[in-house]
């Protein structure tokens, strides 16, 4: 792809260069990698610049950094290299030998424990991918970051973006034995309301709301949490220190409950389940280490959730 008039200008080789000094930090780390020289990277920053007419990067004798076009250019950047690496895997037809780089964000928890398991088949099946395994509780921004797909609790309501509803959590109503001592068994969600509270800000923060599985009857009540946080960790930990009932990941409880931590409120009334999503932006080509890592997740995450 080169600029017309001028033969000597490769617009991709330009932006790959652009993305690596960007990622490495300094013209000579991307010259390394890049297997070239400083004077070669300088030469296509500068054929870059000129053919955007814009100013990417600010130099001074030890600082580096991207101005704002700059960081346009970079988000830009990324996208177009992976479309047309995708494009060229296809039309080679190496769609079926993954290989290269796959950067997937994950739920914290939901990371660590349920998920390594069909992620390391799926690394020993295709040998020639390396995967980024990023844990966080957040919305990506897939461009800029470089992020390929996320595994996404909760609902999707980005337009711009593909999510398949791959399963659903399960979510109950636990405490510590402790916390219930001189009380009655509580036997309905009114029993709950007078407990000190926890509460998982991503999901709920000032109310319960519960259903019950026979009979789909709801029974909403408002609390005052004495912990909120954004961590199912931190939830779990500090329910099973007796700081409040919380309402958790059956999932995730499922240990504690055996060795009798937590008990199990309620057992008839659970939270709305929350979906689960696999969520990555929209493309013309995807790669095959994208394409086989979504089937691998659409054929496991439903039995590790049943």
């Amino acid at each position: 792809m080169k600029e017309p008039g001028n033969p000597g200008v490769d617009r991709i080789e330009l932006l790959q260069t652009y993305v690596r000094i960007v990622e490495t930090g300094s013209l000579s780390a991307a010259a390394r990698e890049l297997g070239t020289t400083q004077p070669t990277i300088s030469r296509r920053l500068q054929a870059l610049e000129r053919l955007l007419g814009l100013r990417l990067l600010q130099r001074s004798t030890h600082v580096m950094k991207t101005t704002l076009d700059g960081e346009r250019c970079y988000a830009h950047a990324k996208g177009l290299l992976a479309s047309w690496h995708a494009m060229d895997a296809e039309l080679r037809g190496m769609g079926d030998e993954p290989e290269g780089t796959l950067r997937v964000l994950a739920p914290h928890a939901f990371g660590q424990e349920q998920l390594i398991e069909p992620l390391a088949a799926y690394l020993r099946r295709y040998p020639r991918v390396q995967v980024e395994w990023l844990l966080h509780d957040r919305r990506p921004d897939y461009i800029a970051e470089g992020i390929d797909c996320a595994i996404q609790v909760g609902m999707v309501d980005d337009p711009s973006v593909v999510a398949i509803q791959l399963a659903q959590v399960s979510r109950i109503v636990v405490a510590a034995p402790g916390l219930l001592e001189g009380l009655p068994t509580p036997r309905h969600p009114r029993d709950l309301a007078a407990l000190p509270w926890l509460a998982m800000r991503t999901f709920y923060q000032d109310e319960v709301a519960l259903t019950r599985q026979r009979d789909d009857a709801a029974y909403r009540f408002p609390i005052r949490p004495k912990l909120s946080t954004d961590s199912l960790y931190a939830l779990r930990n500090a329910a099973a220190q007796g700081l409040g009932a919380a309402l958790v990941s059956e999932w995730l409880m499922l240990p504690d409950l055996r060795q009798k931590r937590l008990v199990h409120l309620v057992p008839e009334w659970r939270g709305l389940p929350l979906p689960v999503y696999l969520v990555y932006p929209y493309a013309r080509f995807y790669p095959a280490r994208l394409r086989l890592f979504l089937q691998a997740m659409r054929t496991t995450m439903p039995e590790i959730l049943s």
